[in-house]
């Protein structure tokens, strides 16, 4: 299995109304400092609809960028989700979701 099959199969594990940072979803899939790899993966995402790349966000919880149609795009689905979102960032850690080890 390569690092973006790898990166899909952890961020399905993500259940709907929680994100991940890079960083962590790096760490889960065995990427060693790899928030810039999984970034490059997340924008390469060929299954945007299967594969819930909106719940990536980055780790100071600003929202980062979104390929399909923007950050607000992005905003939108996950307040759809219960993710509540303003001035681009998650207002509420607790949705950060963190893989056991």
């Amino acid at each position: 299995m390569n690092s973006a099959e790898r990166v899909y199969k952890k961020l399905m594990e993500v259940p709907p109304g929680m994100v991940v940072s890079y960083g962590e979803l790096a760490r889960a899939a065995g990427i060693i400092n790899g928030s810039r790899v999984v970034g490059r993966i997340m924008s390469q995402n060929p299954y945007p609809g299967i594969v819930p790349c909106h719940r990536v966000i980055m780790s100071d919880g600003r929202l980062g960028g979104y390929g399909y149609g923007g950050t607000h795009v992005k905003a939108d689905m996950l307040q759809k989700e219960g993710v509540p979102i303003r001035e681009n960032r998650i207002q509420d850690k607790t949705r950060m979701y963190y893989f056991p080890d």
